[in-house]
């Protein structure tokens, strides 16, 4: 039988409420879900838990860095201070943003949603415009000329 940590959880509330003991929850569970079972540390922490009057099944929030913080304003900072500066680092741009001092999610901005790589340490287009291409072949065919 499959079954969702949460359902798993109901269960384990349901037993508890009733006296029945860590253990015994255990072994009934394992005989009713075989693999898709959770973990005996697992269920004997839970059972603490609603032994300690917790009434909820559900994960609680745990304080930290908002999940979402790649949006259209940030993408747009990011842009906006590499054409200001193309030196900047990735760790100069978090502080900037304040975003975290991870580089990950700048990371990702930079190279997945604008498109910029290195090259000698400038952040440059990874895909040149049309405008772009017939610039750098004009530059290419005066180069050639001139040797």
């Amino acid at each position: 039988m499959r079954s969702s940590r949460s359902a798993q959880r109901a269960v384990i509330q349901f037993l508890r409420a009733e006296g029945k003991h860590a253990s015994q929850i255990c072994r009934r569970m394992k005989e009713l879900y075989g693999k898709q079972c959770l973990a005996r540390c697992t269920i004997f922490r839970w059972c603490q838990r609603y032994q300690a009057a917790r009434v909820t099944i559900k994960d609680l929030s745990r304080p930290g860095q908002a999940h979402v913080v790649i949006n259209s304003a940030t993408i747009s900072a990011v842009d906006e201070l590499i054409r200001q500066n193309r030196q900047i680092t990735t760790r100069g741009i978090a502080v900037e943003l304040s975003i975290s001092k991870g580089t990950n999610c700048v990371h990702h901005i930079i190279h997945k949603k604008l498109g910029y790589g290195t090259v000698c340490a400038q952040w440059v287009p990874k895909h040149l415009s049309e405008n772009q291409k017939t610039a750098r072949i004009g530059v290419c065919l005066t180069q050639q000329f001139l040797h």
